[in-house]
């Protein structure tokens, strides 16, 4: 007897729950290992997935005749098509991911008592799509809805280049007029290429007063449909609220803000 291959699956049944429809059950674990595993033979596909290989092979000839599977001619591997991310594509346009993420925000000023704004980057800028304004101080940030800042002086557009490669990242350099907006902007590709380095490692993004003296930001990118080089949020603050004790107690805001956001996401979209 075939056994089921997860504990648990994206909708979040356990392996004792039984798919009504119980090809459909093969046909998504076929995608879903090939979404986590890349490039497989049949024989790997069908040994994790407890099937036999007849079987196996329908299943992924199936696929392959829906365009949601290619198979490599030279050494027979089967892997996923460009068709499941458009898939992903469609679905995110009809998605209101300001709607969605605008409580977080919300919940997030109310813990922090600063103002948080969500972007969407557009080429080399980062747009203000929303803003959740502070109510406990009465220092307004001068940002509103609709401005846009470059990528490099903002830590919304650092923590978004940290999911780029070093390539990308020099391509959006070199499209941007690169201005030293106060002593203290990054003007140099390597040293900002240093910097992103630190965003992985901590897994969030400061603006350092690099865009406005005395104003300091920390922020964090968001993976929506399995993009993270497109939405961030941020905390921005006076820099006489925001020490080294402060950044520490944000940072800990933010990335469980993030969880919670891409959680939302992940957990299925109506």
């Amino acid at each position: 007897m075939e056994q089921q291959f997860f504990d648990t699956n994206s909708s979040g049944h356990t392996s004792e729950e039984k798919n009504p429809i119980q090809v459909a059950d093969r046909l998504f674990q076929t995608l879903e290992y090939l979404a986590d595993h890349g490039s497989s033979a049949l024989s790997e596909i069908s040994d994790s997935l407890a099937l036999n290989k007849s079987t196996a092979h329908r299943i992924l000839s199936s696929l392959q005749y829906m365009g949601y599977v290619t198979q490599n001619e030279e050494n027979g591997h089967y892997e996923l098509s460009f068709k499941i991310a458009d898939l992903s594509e469609r679905m995110l346009s009809h998605v209101d991911v300001i709607g969605i993420v605008r409580p977080h925000l919300q919940s997030l000023m109310e813990t922090c008592g600063e103002t948080v704004h969500l972007v969407r980057r557009e080429g080399n800028m980062c747009v203000y799509i929303a803003k959740v304004e502070a109510t406990r101080n009465n220092i307004h940030m001068v940002s509103h809805i609709g401005s846009s800042i470059p990528f490099y002086l903002s830590s919304v557009g650092k923590a978004l280049a940290a999911n780029m490669t070093t390539e990308e990242v020099q391509r959006l350099w070199e499209q941007t007029a690169i201005r030293r907006m106060t002593s203290y902007t990054i003007t140099n590709i390597n040293d900002f290429l240093d910097a992103l380095e630190t965003v992985r490692r901590k897994g969030y993004a400061l603006d350092n007063e690099e865009n406005e003296t005395g104003v300091r930001c920390i922020g964090a990118a968001l993976s929506i449909g399995g993009k993270s080089t497109e939405y961030a949020f941020s905390i921005s603050l006076p820099i006489n609220r925001m020490d080294n004790d402060r950044i520490s107690e944000l940072s800990e805001y933010i990335l469980n803000t993030k969880a919670a956001i891409e959680a939302s996401f992940n957990g299925g979209i109506k």
